[in-house]
């Protein structure tokens, strides 16, 4: 289903209006229930053509646990038993960890593998 910008605009002000009036113990035949099911299918294929969000690198994920466990890349580079500057290879995205690595990069900084290879969505 094609849907324009307006009718993307509206479905989101309907939600909006419609999230504050409708909870868990609402029946799904509810009117308003219906309609919120109705505009968030709207928003949703809207989102799936429009709104594309790119996967991270792993860099990107690295940093981010990083920041999570309130951890230095140093300090992980002693955990993992690796340098400091294969962290930042691994960053920087110059470099890709080995399996081992992979592992404990996600025993570490608690991501999972699917993370690391980059499979989730």
């Amino acid at each position: 289903m094609e849907v324009s910008k307006e009718k993307y605009d509206y479905a989101q002000a309907r939600i909006e209006t419609l999230l504050p009036q409708v909870n868990e113990n609402t029946p799904m035949d509810d009117p308003m229930m219906v309609e919120l099911m109705i505009v968030s299918d709207v928003v949703e294929a809207y989102e799936a053509v429009h709104c594309h969000i790119a996967t991270p690198t792993l860099g990107e994920i690295i940093l981010d646990a990083l920041e999570n466990a309130g951890m230095t890349s140093r300090q992980l580079a002693e955990k993992i038993g690796v340098s400091p500057s294969r962290i930042s290879d691994y960053i920087h995205n110059r470099a890709e960890p080995t399996l081992k690595v992979a592992r404990q990069l996600c025993q570490v900084l608690d991501i999972t593998p699917a993370e690391i290879l980059g499979l989730n969505k």
